[in-house]
């Protein structure tokens, strides 16, 4: 049965909507009434639908998971769900793109080894967070539909882990779960149930929506909202996904976070955050032999990365936007000579920095680009003027695949109910 849902979007108040989220609104009607044509293939009853967006890390490289400060971005692309209520505790999730149906039983929440690393293990995960926090769940059916590119560094698991959040939220709880309590209890499911060591902030960027700086270093994450047009500066935000797919590569992302807690634990802490600059570079040639080179180079990157995410919302803010440049492209190449997270050393794939030196060439100083994410492939994130756009999308689509280059806008809506 198809469901046809332009007398929804055609009112006012779901033009605005979507209007705030979209900025084709035609294509994005098209894009819902096939999802609720696919929602009708395989559950009964009229849907609710929901977005939660994909990030964007504007700077901050491997900061959160020690305590330190990022700014980053919801964006312009979203995971979608057409989702209806049930009357018993099961939830049944089918993904575009993905075989079977995702199903959990919500009366059982305590994390269950053969479900790590699947869909289902983050629903149990969610839910059971939502239990511990005292928080309303129960069942529903959705059908999830995303163009959050998948292993490309736009956090495509962490809009899937908000965006059952928001399910919830709506269906049982009326809306009431913050954004920051969202990201909190995704950041917990894929920790605990999925198996995966992340900080958080990929799951409160795409939970709250717009660009923000997050300060993780206190019990709370301190989270300002940032507004800065780049378009109207000339400029445009442009990810280029090298098609080197790091999504098996946890392991990678757990050494980044191993190496800078054992240096913090040579002073007795958790935390990088949680030791002094000054007294960490004093103990530097004791903490080469604990710890080792690596773990000292990476805990530099650490603390300059810090200093760096600082002067660049300064800069924003005094509307400096060179001086925000200077601060981007300095953090591409800490990344690189300090974090060393470009590629798999020894590797002869090296994607990333190709796309940093061809970016560098384009530019010929102008924007800047740096390593997006979690790194070891995935993305490069520029920041392109915008006549040299289409020169440098054409390069890298040339470069790394067709449409690897994709030009971002930031998203002003946190996740949400849509219709």
């Amino acid at each position: 049965m198809k469901t046809d849902l332009s007398n929804l979007i055609g009112s006012p108040e779901q033009n605005e909507a979507f209007r705030a989220l979209y900025a084709d609104i035609p294509s994005a009607c098209r894009r819902y009434n096939g999802i609720a044509e696919a929602f009708s293939r395989f559950f009964a009853g009229t849907p609710a639908f929901f977005s939660a967006s994909g990030r964007c890390e504007v700077i901050g490289n491997h900061t959160d998971h020690n305590g330190g400060r990022v700014m980053a971005a919801g964006i312009s692309l979203d995971t979608v769900a057409a989702a209806l209520p049930t009357d018993n505790m099961r939830v049944r999730m089918i993904s575009q793109g993905f075989d079977g149906c995702f199903e959990a039983d919500l009366s059982r929440l305590e994390p269950i080894n053969a479900e790590k690393g699947t869909t289902t293990a983050l629903i149990r995960g969610v839910a059971a967070r939502f239990k511990q926090l005292g928080l309303n769940i129960g069942g529903f059916d959705a059908y999830v539909s995303s163009n959050v590119l998948r292993g490309s560094g736009l956090s495509s698991s962490a809009a899937v882990e908000v965006l059952i959040c928001t399910v919830l939220s709506h269906f049982y709880n009326s809306g009431a779960v913050a954004p920051e309590v969202m990201g909190e209890i995704s950041q917990y499911a894929e920790n605990v149930y999925f198996g995966k060591p992340c900080g958080l902030m990929d799951q409160l960027a795409c939970a709250c929506g717009g660009m923000v700086h997050i300060d993780f270093g206190g019990e709370k994450a301190d989270i300002k909202r940032l507004s800065y047009d780049f378009s109207r500066r000339g400029y445009c935000m442009i990810i280029t996904d090298v098609h080197e797919d790091h999504a098996s590569l946890t392991d990678k992302y757990a050494e980044i976070i191993g190496d800078m807690r054992s240096a913090a634990e040579y002073f007795g802490a958790k935390r990088l955050i949680d030791v002094p600059q000054g007294a960490f570079y004093e103990a530097i040639p004791q903490i080469r032999k604990t710890a080792g080179d690596r773990a000292v180079l990476r805990a530099l990157h650490f603390y300059e990365e810090n200093l760096r995410v600082d002067k660049a919302a300064a800069a924003l803010a005094a509307n400096d936007l060179s001086g925000f440049f200077a601060q981007i492209n300095a953090s591409g190449e800490s990344s690189a000579r300090l974090l060393q997270n470009l590629c798999i050393p020894g590797s002869r794939a090296q994607a990333v920095p190709l796309a940093l030196a061809l970016s560098a060439k384009l530019l010929g100083g102008r924007g800047a680009a740096r390593v997006h994410g979690g790194g070891f492939g995935g993305t490069v994130l520029a920041f392109v003027p915008a006549d040299l756009r289409e020169d440098y999308i054409s390069l890298m689509n040339r470069t790394f695949g067709e449409n690897a280059a994709l030009c971002l806008s930031v998203r002003s809506l946190p996740a949400c109910r849509v219709l």
